[in-house]
């Protein structure tokens, strides 16, 4: 019977003797397909060195089997090699990928050569994986954007509206905090102006990207073009000496990465991809892909806002926090990203000058090209359902428990709201209280009655909330 363990090493998976599948190269990479799936990048290397007699001499005897074909199309996908085979004339055309396994496109092109429907999120220049586990199964039903729906309806869209600045604003300086960045009121203005934009025109090509990019840093550090140097993500842990983290792709390789990323990302849109699973592909894709000098990581998380919208996840007029989200919860944002840099580091050979320039000796593109993004994915929907169920209803609530306390305030009393608005903000700093200081400096005029009852009012509205 088949069981898995845990050891030092790992997970280790045990078949029975049954299970042998033979020692020929074709028999192990069905093997591999059926019980361990699909990784292109490692089927790639596999490929490029394989004893083409031998693989032959398989697909031949099996010439309609659903795991030769599979075996076959990906050899000639992956080597842009044709092997001295017939086309199939017979048999039913299958998918590539199963749809129960694997996020795929839902119509898929047909292949006649082997009779497969190639249902592959991207292209030969930017193919990645995602598989689908118990965590993403639980995504497709609950249905976070009806549930969003269902949240707005009980606001008034006047208050709808007032919120969606505030979410702006908040969703900007999150994501320049996110990065240890502190932006000024320029800054800010110029971001929230991109994130209104997000809601109406697809941003996910080149000269929108590079727009983008000219548009969110200093204009001393506008690119032109996809970056021409060798990046790297580290830090300095004595004289001398760096822990580096993160390895983006040689420039040599960008160009052809980032025209895949886009075409995967129209792919995926006409293809019926779920959009978080799509807004993560693209988004995280994006920053691993490290295209530009400057400001790939807010471009990161402004591609999530721009798809979700473009794709019809969020609802018009609104705006997810995500941001914010990933901000208070910066562990799991670091392990969404670390997951794939944690692993890439290690099979990238380079070289540190002692002036901190790199050169990658090795050739990497294939790791960048095939990446599984199942654990990006995961992240994304998790950070998504905690904005819908809770950083978005709280948000709301509190601009509905605001426009509460302002009215009852007035009522006590009749003051500017400048004033109202200054109360509410100084007791709720200081947990219900408003300070002497601030006291002194802008209520010295209010009774002691009148304070205590407007100290109990804003309590007993945000408590109520």
């Amino acid at each position: 019977m088949h069981h898995r363990q845990d050891n030092d090493n790992g997970i280790e998976e045990i078949y029975p003797a049954r299970y042998q599948p033979g020692p020929g190269i074709g028999e192990q990479l069905e093997f591999a397909l059926k019980y361990d799936g699909v990784n292109l990048a490692i089927l790639s290397q596999i490929f490029s060195i394989v004893d083409t007699k031998e693989l032959l001499e398989y697909l031949e005897s099996k010439p309609t089997g659903k795991y030769a074909r599979r075996i076959w199309f990906l050899y000639e996908f992956l080597t842009g090699e044709e092997l001295p085979l017939k086309d199939l004339e017979q048999g039913n055309y299958i998918d590539l990928l199963e749809s129960d396994r694997y996020y795929t496109l839902s119509k898929g092109e047909s292949v006649r050569r082997q009779r497969i429907r190639n249902n592959l999120l991207g292209t030969k220049a930017f193919c990645p994986i995602v598989r689908k586990t118990e965590t993403l199964r639980r995504m497709e039903e609950e249905d976070l954007a009806q549930l969003c729906e269902d949240l707005l309806v009980d606001y008034p869209p006047e208050l709808l509206r007032r919120a969606l600045a505030y979410l702006y604003t908040k969703e900007t300086k999150s994501s320049f905090f996110i990065e240890h960045e502190e932006p000024n009121s320029t800054r800010t203005e110029r971001f929230v102006a991109l994130l209104q934009e997000a809601q109406k025109e697809d941003f996910c090509q080149k000269e929108r990207l590079l727009e983008l990019q000219n548009r969110i840093v200093d204009k001393r550090f506008a690119d032109r073009d996809y970056r021409q140097n060798q990046n790297y993500v580290g830090e300095t842990v004595s004289f001398g000496r760096e822990k580096v983290h993160y390895i983006s792709p040689k420039p040599q390789d960008l160009e052809g990465l980032m025209e895949g990323l886009i075409e995967c990302h129209h792919r995926m849109g006409e293809g019926g991809v779920h959009p978080i699973v799509h807004a993560a592909i693209i988004a995280y894709g994006f920053v691993f892909l490290h295209p530009f000098e400057d400001g790939n990581g807010r471009i990161h998380r402004f591609l999530i806002h721009n798809i979700l919208a473009i794709r019809g996840f969020t609802p018009s007029g609104i705006m997810f926090p995500v941001s914010a989200v990933m901000l208070k919860d910066a562990v799991s944002y670091d392990r969404s990203l670390e997951a794939f840099s944690s692993k890439l580091i290690p099979l990238i050979e380079y070289a540190l000058d002692e002036e901190g320039m790199m050169r990658v000796l090795s050739d990497t593109a294939l790791w960048y090209r095939y990446m599984d993004m199942t654990s990006q994915s995961e992240a994304l929907y998790h950070f998504v359902k905690e904005t819908i169920e809770e950083e978005l209803p709280n948000e709301l609530l509190f601009l509905s428990g605001y426009d509460k306390a302002k009215k009852a305030l007035k009522e006590i009393v009749d003051m500017p709201d400048r004033l109202i608005d200054l109360f509410i903000r100084f007791t709720m700093q200081n947990h219900g209280k408003l300070s002497k200081n601030k006291r002194d400096r802008y209520f010295e005029k209010f009774t002691d009655q009148e304070i205590e009852k407007m100290q109990r009012t804003v309590a007993e509205i945000f408590d109520k909330d």
